[in-house]
C-alpha cells in the first residue's frame, strides 16, 4: 500500500511546509550568522546569545516538523553550544565562531537543496563532532576540514526528505507548531522592539512588473490633460475675439441704422431691425458659449489635477510594490568580509549605513556581485596590515563602510574604506608596464585619468593570483552591471586616508526623467542622470586645438561633436550663430553634443525593445510622448564609446566642416598642417585675424585626411612631420586630380637652398622660411597666392 494510501505520505499542504521551511532556514541562518560576527566582537553580550539560542532552537522545532534529522542534530548541537556560552561553559572565540557559521552554512544548504542539490551526512556528522570537541576543550581538526571527507551516499534532498512527521490527522499539532516556527521575531539582533507582522500575499513577479507598467502609463497619459486645458485656453481667448468682432459689428450697424432711419423706406429698415434681432441673438448664444466653455475649462483642470494626484499616488503605490530595503541585498556581506579580512590576517570592521533606504527590486538583485567585488576589493586593496596600519599611527582595526541614499532623484550607493589609498605611482607603472599607455603619456595623466584604467578588462595592480584578486576581473564587472542599470561609477582616493566607490542608480527602471531633444527632425530621450548640463554655446567660442574642435567648460577644454555623426543620421546644418551642447560623460571622459533642438524635459515610462532586434548601438530602449508619438531613449554610454571611437579612428567631423558652410562660405578657406602647436596657434591666429576660414591638422596624415574631406583654397604646410613629412603631402596633392590645382605653401625652419628646391620640386607654389618670416610676410604671401579672405 502506497504512502498516500496509508496517510503517512506527503499531504497536499506539504509544498506549503517545505516553502515554510526554506524561509525559516533562510532567515534563522541570518540572525545566526549576524549574531555570530555580533558576538566576535562581544563574545559574552546576553542579548546576542539569547537570540542566536532561539534562532536554532526554532530552526531545530522546524526540522523536526517537516522530517529532516539532519536539520535537528546541526541546529540542536548549536542550540546546546549557546546555552553553554550563556552559562559560562563555553568560550565562544574565533575558533568557535568559524565553526558555527560553517554549521549555519550547512543549514542554509539544507534548506535550499533540491534535486541534485544535496547534503553529506558526513558533513553533518563531521560537524556536530568538531563542535562537541571544541564545547568540551578539545582541540579538533579545521573547521574547514570536515567538508573535504567524501560524501557518504546518506545525502539530504529537501524536495525528497522533507515529510511529515504526524499523519494528517495531527494537523492541528502540525499548525501549532508551524505558528511557533513563524511567531519567531526575523529581525536584526539587538533590536528593541518586534513588529506586528503584516499579511503577505504571494503575487508573481511579472504580474507586479505588468501593474507598474500601467501605472507608470498612467501617470504619463495624466499628463497629457494639462497641454490640452492650455490648447482649450487659446480656444477661448479666439472665442472672446469672436465676441469682440460681434458686439464692434452690432454697434457698427445700430449707427448705420440710426443715421439712415430718416431717408430709408420702412421695408428696409425693418430689415435692418431683423439683422440687429438676429445679431444680438448670435452675441447672446456666443456669450452663453464662452461662459460654459469658462466653466468646462474650470472642471477641466480640476479633473487635471485630481487624475494627476491620483495617478501619481497609483505609480508610488506600484513602485512601493517593487522596492525593497536595501538590507535584503546586504545578507552575506558581513559574513564575506569577516572571512576575506580572516584569510588575509586583516582586523576589519565593517559598517552597512542606509538599510532601510528603498530600492528597485531588479537593480537590487543585480547589486550583489559588484558590491562584492567592491567588498573585497576594499579589504585586499585598501585595508593595511595590522602593523603596518600602527606603524602608519592608524588603530589596528580598518573600517569598511557600505551606504545606500536617496539624493536628488538618484540612488546613491558607496563603498568606503580607510585604508592607504591607491598607489598612483604603483598604478601609473602598471598602465606603462602593461602597454596601455607610454612613459610621457602615463607622467602627464591626471589622477582622475589614473583611476580610469582601473576600470578596464583584464586590469589588476597584483602580479600574482589569488583566491581573493589579481585576475584582472572585478571592477569592469562592477562598471558593466552599473550601465546596464543605466547609472555611473565614479572613483575617489587620497593616499593614506582611504578610497571611495560612489554608484549613482536611477531609483527605478520604469520611469526615466530624460531631456527630450530633436536630431534630424527625430525626438530623442537623454536620461538626466546622465547629462552634465545643456548649454546654448555661441559658434564663435568654438576653437581648434590639435586638430579637433573645443569649446571652454568649466576651466577645462572639451571636445565638441554632432548627434548625427554619433547616430548617423543625417547631416547637421544651421545658419544660427548659436548651437545646442548637451555635455555628457565624466571628468577627462566628457563630450559636448551638438543636437538641433531641445524639446523640454519629460517623464518617460520605458519600454524595452523587442529583444528579436538585440542590442541596438546607441539606443537603451523606447517610449511614447504626451502625444502617442514614438521616441528613442538614448544609450549616452554607447554615445561616449562612439565619440572615443570616432576619435580614434580619425574620424570625428568639425562642426564647421560640412555643416555651417552656410556661415562661411563666404570666406576663403586654409588649411595649416604642422605638428607644432606654438607655429600651428601663431598661423592660425594671424590668418583668422585677416577673416580667412582656418582649419588644423597636426601632421601630414592628417592633412591629407583633411584635403581629401573637405575643399580648401589654400594649404600650408612644415617638413618635418611624423607619420606623413610635407613633402610627401605636397607630392600627394598634386598628383591627385582633384586637388593638383590647390595652391600649396610650404613654411619650415629648413632654409637651404637645396631644401628650397626640393620642395618647390615636389610642386609648392612658396616656400617661406620660419626664421625669417614675419606677420606681414605670411600675410602677403597668403594673399598673393589666393587673394583676400572675402570671395
Amino acid at each position: 500500500m502506497s504512502g498516500a494510501e496509508t496517510g503517512q505520505g506527503p499531504s497536499r499542504g506539504q509544498p506549503s511546509l517545505i516553502d515554510l521551511f526554506r524561509e525559516e532556514a533562510r532567515a534563522q541562518g541570518q540572525i545566526l550568522s549576524d549574531g555570530l560576527l555580533a558576538l566576535e566582537r562581544a563574545p559574552r553580550d546576553p542579548v546576542t546569545l539569547e537570540a542566536c539560542m532561539r534562532a536554532a532552537h526554532s530552526l531545530k522545532g522546524a526540522a523536526r516538523i517537516v522530517g529532516v534529522p539532519a536539520g535537528v542534530s546541526l541546529a540542536h548541537v548549536m542550540e546546546d553550544c549557546f546555552v553553554g556560552a550563556q552559562q559560562g561553559r563555553v568560550s565562544v572565540d574565533a575558533a568557535m565562531i568559524d565553526v558555527l557559521l560553517s554549521g549555519v552554512d550547512l543549514i542554509v544548504q539544507i534548506g535550499q537543496a533540491s534535486g541534485d542539490e544535496t547534503v553529506s551526512q558526513a558533513d553533518v556528522d563531521a560537524f556536530v563532532d568538531q563542535l562537541n570537541a571544541r564545547m568540551n576543550g578539545v582541540a579538533a581538526a579545521s573547521p574547514s576540514s570536515f567538508f573535504e571527507a567524501p560524501k557518504a551516499d546518506a545525502d539530504f534532498d529537501l524536495s525528497a526528505e522533507l515529510t511529515l512527521a504526524a499523519p494528517v490527522e495531527e494537523a492541528a499539532e502540525v499548525t501549532e507548531a508551524m505558528d511557533a516556527m513563524e511567531s519567531t521575531p526575523h529581525q536584526p539582533v539587538r533590536s528593541a522592539e518586534l513588529r506586528e507582522p503584516a499579511r503577505m500575499l504571494r503575487v508573481r513577479a511579472d504580474t507586479l512588473d505588468r501593474l507598474l507598467s500601467h501605472s507608470g502609463e498612467s501617470l504619463v497619459e495624466s499628463r497629457w490633460l494639462k497641454p490640452f486645458a492650455q490648447s482649450m485656453l487659446r480656444v477661448k481667448r479666439i472665442q472672446r475675439d469672436a465676441s469682440r468682432a460681434l458686439d464692434f459689428l452690432h454697434e457698427s450697424l445700430t449707427e448705420a441704422a440710426t443715421s439712415a432711419s430718416t431717408s430709408m423706406a420702412a421695408p428696409t429698415a425693418a430689415l435692418d431691425s431683423r439683422t440687429l434681432d438676429a445679431l444680438d441673438e448670435v452675441r447672446r448664444l456666443n456669450a452663453e458659449a464662452h461662459r460654459q466653455l469658462g466653466e468646462r475649462l474650470a472642471e477641466l483642470e480640476n479633473y487635471d489635477r485630481r487624475s494627476t494626484h491620483l495617478s501619481q499616488q497609483l505609480y508610488d503605490e506600484a513602485l512601493e510594490c517593487r522596492m525593497r530595503p536595501f538590507v535584503d541585498a546586504t545578507g552575506g556581506f558581513a559574513r564575506m568580509v569577516r572571512d576575506v579580512a580572516r584569510s588575509l590576517d586583516k582586523q576589519v570592521r565593517f559598517v552597512i549605513a542606509g538599510v532601510a533606504t528603498e530600492v528597485d527590486r531588479d537593480i537590487l538583485d543585480l547589486l550583489e556581485a559588484p558590491l562584492g567585488h567592491l567588498l573585497r576589493n576594499a579589504v585586499d586593496h585598501g585595508i593595511e596590515a595590522p602593523s603596518l596600519r600602527l606603524a602608519l599611527g592608524k588603530p589596528p582595526e580598518g573600517t569598511i563602510t557600505l551606504e545606500a541614499r536617496h539624493s536628488a532623484g538618484s540612488l546613491f550607493i558607496s563603498v568606503s574604506d580607510d585604508g592607504g589609498g591607491v598607489d598612483l605611482p604603483a598604478l601609473r607603472r602598471a598602465i606603462v608596464q602593461k602597454r596601455l599607455a607610454n612613459e610621457a603619456t602615463a607622467a602627464r595623466l591626471s589622477d582622475a585619468e589614473l583611476l580610469e584604467f582601473l576600470f578596464l578588462p583584464g586590469f589588476s595592480m597584483r602580479d600574482t593570483v589569488t583566491d581573493v584578486s589579481g585576475r584582472g576581473v572585478g571592477l569592469d564587472a562592477v562598471q558593466d552591471v552599473v550601465r546596464q542599470v543605466r547609472g555611473s561609477l565614479r572613483v575617489t582616493q587620497e593616499a593614506l586616508v582611504g578610497t571611495r566607490f560612489v554608484m549613482q542608480l536611477p531609483l527605478t527602471l520604469s520611469v526615466i526623467r530624460s531631456l527630450i531633444v530633436e536630431v534630424d527632425g527625430e525626438p530623442y530621450g537623454l536620461p538626466l542622470a546622465h547629462v552634465t548640463r545643456t548649454l546654448v554655446l555661441p559658434r564663435a567660442s568654438i576653437d581648434l586645438l590639435e586638430g579637433h574642435q573645443h569649446f571652454a567648460f568649466e576651466g577645462r577644454r572639451l571636445g565638441i561633436v554632432t548627434a548625427h555623426q554619433i547616430l548617423r543620421s543625417g547631416t547637421f546644418e544651421t545658419v544660427s550663430d548659436t548651437l545646442n551642447v548637451v555635455v555628457i560623460g565624466q571628468g577627462a571622459a566628457s563630450y559636448g553634443v551638438v543636437v538641433d533642438r531641445f524639446l523640454g524635459e519629460r517623464m518617460l515610462v520605458v519600454q524595452p525593445l523587442d529583444k528579436r532586434l538585440g542590442k541596438v548601438p546607441n539606443i537603451a530602449a523606447g517610449a511614447l510622448m504626451e502625444n502617442g508619438d514614438p521616441l528613442l531613449i538614448a544609450d549616452l554610454d554607447d554615445w561616449l564609446r562612439a565619440v572615443e571611437k570616432l576619435v580614434v579612428d580619425g574620424e570625428l567631423g568639425r562642426v564647421s566642416a560640412g555643416t555651417a558652410r552656410v556661415v562661411a562660405a563666404s570666406k576663403k578657406r586654409v588649411l595649416v598642417v604642422d605638428d607644432s602647436l606654438t607655429v600651428r596657434e601663431l598661423e592660425r591666429k594671424l590668418l583668422a585675424g585677416r577673416g580667412y576660414d582656418v582649419t588644423i591638422a597636426v601632421d601630414g596624415m592628417d592633412g591629407w585626411n583633411a584635403v581629401r574631406s573637405e575643399r580648401f583654397d589654400l594649404v600650408i604646410t612644415d617638413i618635418d612631420m611624423p607619420r606623413l613629412d610635407g613633402i610627401e603631402l605636397v607630392t600627394l596633392i598634386r598628383r591627385d586630380p582633384h586637388l593638383r590645382e590647390t595652391p600649396v605653401m610650404i613654411v619650415s625652419y629648413k632654409d637651404r637652398a637645396e631644401d628650397r628646391q626640393r620642395g618647390l620640386d615636389a610642386g609648392a607654389d612658396y616656400y617661406l622660411a620660419k626664421g625669417s618670416f614675419h606677420d606681414q610676410t605670411l600675410l602677403d604671401a597668403v594673399r598673393d597666392l589666393i587673394g583676400e579672405a572675402q570671395l
